[in-house]
């Protein structure tokens, strides 16, 4: 492989990390860029660009490698906020690190890194790209415990020309060894797991500060009423913690049948500012053989044909076999068994064995 001037997306975490270390490796010249995307609160207790910065720093001054600090918060509060704030709002949930991939890692820092005059960019992410026959394939990570390459089905041919995800090839425990082979300061550094701009505040807490809410009914799915919702933006589908609600006595039944089993946010209707909950995670509200997508991105830049696929409606899912059918730019996917708690705004993401295909925003589901 010819070397190349190869800017990488240094986080602050491990995988970005190793990203680096191995481009350096093969020869390459590598710059950092640490992305900035938030700057509301950035002192709180929860925003920790800052500590991230200089774990970044520090993983560069190891590496022997530049980095940059750039500021994205204007575009990411443009371009990604004021989406998801009007997703929220209109009773649906969102998947803003979707959203983040599309319009910043790989748009608003891939023109600054075209700028800087690179030849290619690389993150941290467990993801591969192919090319075959000219057209560039996007690929599972091959470690099936971390592959993010639904959060990547948005990235065009454009961008996945300019991508390279080195860590793709590894299995996360691989890239903790290296880590910590080569005496990375963040080799033991924990995964983030909070959304890509709040980090790991209560999320409940930051929504109350953006959106209008409207407290209402919660009730069951025999109609009654078990107290009150904070808002039906603050509830997703499938939810089981926070709702405050105890179990429900049924008269004439054994004891302690259905008094204690969990609660899960089933329907939100937004006419009536109802929230809906039912007992049982296999409850047949919770359950939907199709749904509906819309806004679709293809990874080809075409849709592919009607017919037998497989799709993810939430992240953490095996994939789903499914049949893919087209109607305008709205398409339908009718599952051989039921999924659990599709939910409007999260992303239907199809996939042809490893290949990530694209997808869309679920709109409805049957």
């Amino acid at each position: 492989m010819k070397p190349a001037l190869v800017v990488v997306g240094l986080s602050g975490g491990v995988d970005s990390a190793v990203t680096a270390w191995l481009l350096k490796q093969q020869g390459h010249e590598v710059v950092g860029i640490f992305m900035k995307n938030w700057e509301d609160d950035d002192d709180s207790e929860y925003c920790s660009s800052n500590v991230d910065f200089v774990d970044a720093a520090a993983v560069a001054d190891v590496i022997g490698i530049e980095i940059e600090h750039v500021n994205f918060a204007a575009d990411y509060k443009d371009r990604v906020f004021a989406e998801f704030l009007r997703e929220y709002q209109a009773g649906r949930t969102p998947n803003p690190d979707v959203l983040c991939n599309a319009e910043i890692k790989f748009k608003a820092f891939l023109d600054h890194a075209m700028r800087l005059g690179a030849d290619k960019i690389a993150t941290g992410h467990y993801a591969r790209v192919r090319e075959r026959a000219g057209v560039f394939e996007l690929l599972k990570g091959l470690d099936p415990l971390k592959d993010q390459s639904y959060f990547l089905h948005r990235l065009d041919q454009a961008q996945l020309s300019k991508t390279w995800f080195p860590i793709g090839e590894w299995p996360k425990t691989e890239v903790r060894r290296i880590a910590d082979e080569i005496g990375l300061p963040n080799a033991k550094k924990k995964d983030s797991t909070g959304i890509c701009f709040i980090g790991e505040r209560p999320f409940r807490e930051f929504l109350n500060r953006y959106l209008s809410h409207q407290p209402g009914p919660i009730v069951d799915d025999r109609g009654r009423t078990l107290g009150q919702h904070l808002g039906l933006s603050f509830y997703t589908l499938g939810q089981r913690q926070g709702l405050g609600i105890g179990g429900v006595k049924t008269r004439g039944a054994a004891r302690g049948a259905g008094d204690h089993a969990p609660w899960f946010v089933a329907r939100k209707d937004l006419a009536r500012n109802t929230l809906f909950v039912v007992q049982g995670h296999q409850h047949p509200w919770l359950l939907s053989s199709g749904l509906r997508f819309e806004d679709a991105s293809w990874v080809a830049g075409v849709a592919p044909a009607d017919g037998a696929l497989a799709a993810k409606a939430r992240y953490r899912q095996a994939d789903a076999d499914c049949r893919l059918s087209a109607s305008g730019h709205d398409f339908a996917l009718d599952f051989g068994a039921p999924q659990w708690a599709v939910t409007p705004g999260q992303s239907a993401v199809l996939y042809d064995g490893e290949v990530c295909l694209g997808g869309g925003v679920i709109a409805s589901m049957s």
